[in-house]
């Protein structure tokens, strides 16, 4: 009976020790699962920095002391490896590894603004060409605290698209803005001397241009970094305004100057007062012409008080057979011209065309075609009634001639 109890327990062991070892493999067949799934799941997308600092190094740890392992400058793609608050961990194109700080870089959205903006203005027209002063950067829209990512060396041209005006950033400890003095008004109906009501002044405004550079990299930067190219030749002529444009209209030959093949240029000016935020261009235009006699420049043309509009177009026409250089430019009588709150840029509704054209050393205007008179419709007892009656009866017609002619 002893031989039979055993025979029945060996089976017991056997099935749990069988289970004992199924269980044991779960955990190696659900680390084989979830590692085969991973194959197949898609893998996160990797993150980029762009470096907006002119030069800054990575760090090897983010502590008060820690050590340069890397250096990087701007424009450069850096991998995102890891966060911390405003830090970033990267990787850069040599392969060196650190921590840099979040102030020294844009993310990829801002970079996306700036690429967007330059396949937006890749075939902008040119209204003006500047120099850069100094190094500055380019910001995605006007205004200094606007991100900013391309720093542009100085001396650096630039081919100028728009213009903008926006308000200049305070600091909060500033003055608050001053109120404009009440004005004297109209009578009331008592007879008592009524003032309007105070405005407080507009803010003080800044202008930007929205720039592209030989790359075809475009952003704003704010005018007073650069200076407008003006000919060395006419910019002592600018009586104490500011030049907007300078557009070459012609050559003349003068055996007597110092111009190269003695080919003196002749141009037209657009210039504006020293001072920003205004809701036009320019408001004068001077054409420059070149006396070969007294071997020197003069003031041809000058128009004042304009509302004028960039750009300023050069062509040339056909005038009694002589070839003749043409400007244009558009201005706007309106008292009011509305702004682009979203940019700054004036927006006038009506803009009239003027076109001028330079003949010898004169500026005369050109005026819209003249529409063609109407031909009036031939009245009772004119040439062809006349000649409709001769044909009816000829030998009447030739009875009225005749006596015609003996009387």
């Amino acid at each position: 009976m002893s031989s039979v109890s055993g025979s029945r327990l060996r089976p017991r062991r056997f099935a749990r020790s069988s289970a004992s070892a199924a269980l044991g493999l779960l955990p190696v067949f659900a680390t084989l699962l979830v590692a085969g799934c991973a194959r197949f799941s898609p893998k996160p997308a990797q993150e980029y920095v762009y470096v907006s600092a002119k030069r800054t190094f990575l760090r090897d740890r983010l502590a008060a002391v820690s050590n340069r392992v890397g250096e990087v400058s701007n424009g450069e793609k850096l991998l995102v490896l890891d966060h911390a608050r405003r830090f970033y961990k990267v990787k850069d194109t040599k392969g060196e590894i650190g921590w840099i700080d979040g102030h020294m870089v844009i993310d990829q959205k801002v970079y996306d603004q700036f690429a967007a903006l330059d396949k937006q203005h890749t075939q902008d027209a040119v209204i003006a060409t500047g120099v850069l002063r100094d190094d500055s950067y380019v910001h995605v829209t006007p205004g200094r605290q606007a991100d900013h990512f391309y720093l542009l060396p100085e001396n650096t041209k630039l081919q100028l698209l728009v213009r903008a005006s926006v308000p200049k950033p305070m600091p909060p400890q500033a003055l608050p803005v001053p109120v404009a003095p009440a004005k004297p008004g109209a009578k009331s109906k008592d007879g008592k001397q009524t003032t309007e009501q105070a405005q407080p002044a507009g803010p003080i405004l800044q202008d930007w241009w929205l720039v592209r550079d030989a790359q075809g990299e475009t952003g704003w930067i704010w005018s007073r970094m650069l200076d407008v190219d003006i000919p060395d030749e006419i910019s002592g002529l600018s009586e104490g305004q500011r030049y907007v444009g300078a557009y070459l209209l012609r050559k003349v030959y003068d055996p007597d100057s110092s111009f190269p093949d003695h080919q003196a240029p002749e141009y037209v000016t657009v210039l504006n007062s020293w001072k920003d935020g205004l809701p036009y261009d320019f408001d004068q235009v001077r054409v420059f012409t070149w006396n070969t006699k007294k071997h020197r420049y003069e003031t041809a043309f000058r128009d004042r008080n304009l509302q004028g509009y960039l750009p300023v177009k050069i062509s040339s026409g056909t005038f009694e057979n002589q070839q003749e250089p043409v400007f244009t430019f558009q201005s706007s009588a309106d008292a009011d011209i509305p702004i682009d709150p979203a940019t700054g840029a004036a927006k006038p509704a009506h803009l009239d065309t003027e076109s001028f054209r330079l003949e010898g050393a004169l500026v005369k205007k050109i005026g819209p075609p003249e529409p063609p008179t109407p031909k009036a419709a031939p009245a009772a007892g004119t040439a062809p009634a006349r000649e409709k009656a001769r044909r009816a009866h000829p030998a009447r017609a030739r009875e009225r001639e005749r006596h015609r002619h003996h009387a």
